[in-house]
């Protein structure tokens, strides 16, 4: 990820705000609401393909809620989640209490999984440029590809939502710019998910075991 200990820091420091301000509930990780964060974890989740146990690589954790959503929808996992938020951690830490996970303060995963999943992370960019917010997208890509053995998967707001309801605080990435850096990148196997109603889109890279 981008050596810049003030984006990080600044970042962080707004997601704790929002965690103080409404808790350990969708809004505490800036999301509209619990639809639209389990709607999130269903396109992000089909890159872990149905059978064996699985390990995962969850950055950008916030207080954990994507762990909830697998152990609904998946049978045997293990689970890390980073964040560098504290209070984020330290709310996850609380929360779950279980031998198949642990969470981390932490910008990258200490460790290979089989995949890896981001969400949200890349959509508060607070007052840095397009240039430097893509610096920071494209290190944290590489870095979701460096520990995911089997695949991984983020997402982003589109830069084709409506222009009446954009935000000078927030990055719109063009999801066609980031589906040929995976293909040429990572992987053959990309998937592109801009369909499910939402100001947003999904990406999937799978790669072979």
């Amino acid at each position: 990820m981008i050596n810049d200990k003030n984006l990080l820091l600044a970042v962080a420091n707004y997601y704790s705000a929002k965690l103080a301000q409404h808790g350990q509930t969708p809004q505490g990780a800036d999301w509209n609401s619990q639809e639209s964060q389990t709607l999130r974890f269903e396109q992000l989740t089909r890159v872990i393909r149905p059978g064996p146990p699985f390990s995962v690589n969850d950055l950008g954790c916030g207080y954990g809620a994507l762990y909830d959503y697998l152990c609904n929808s998946f049978g045997t996992f293990s689970y890390t989640g980073c964040d560098i938020s504290e209070s984020m951690i330290s709310a996850a830490q609380e929360r779950q209490r279980k031998h198949n996970l642990r969470f981390l303060v932490a910008s990258v995963p200490p460790e290979v999984a089989d995949y890896g999943v981001a969400s949200g992370i890349f959509n508060v960019r607070l007052g840095y440029q397009d240039a430097e917010w893509r610096l920071y997208l494209e290190s944290t890509i590489d870095a979701l590809d460096r520990t995911s053995r089997l695949g991984f998967a983020f997402n982003s707001l589109s830069s084709y939502s409506d222009p009446a309801r954009m935000r000078d605080y927030l990055y719109y990435a063009d999801p066609s710019s980031l589906f040929d850096l995976c293909k040429r990148r990572y992987s053959r196997q990309v998937a592109l998910l801009h369909d499910y109603g939402l100001y947003e889109f999904t990406i999937i890279v799978r790669k072979q075991p």
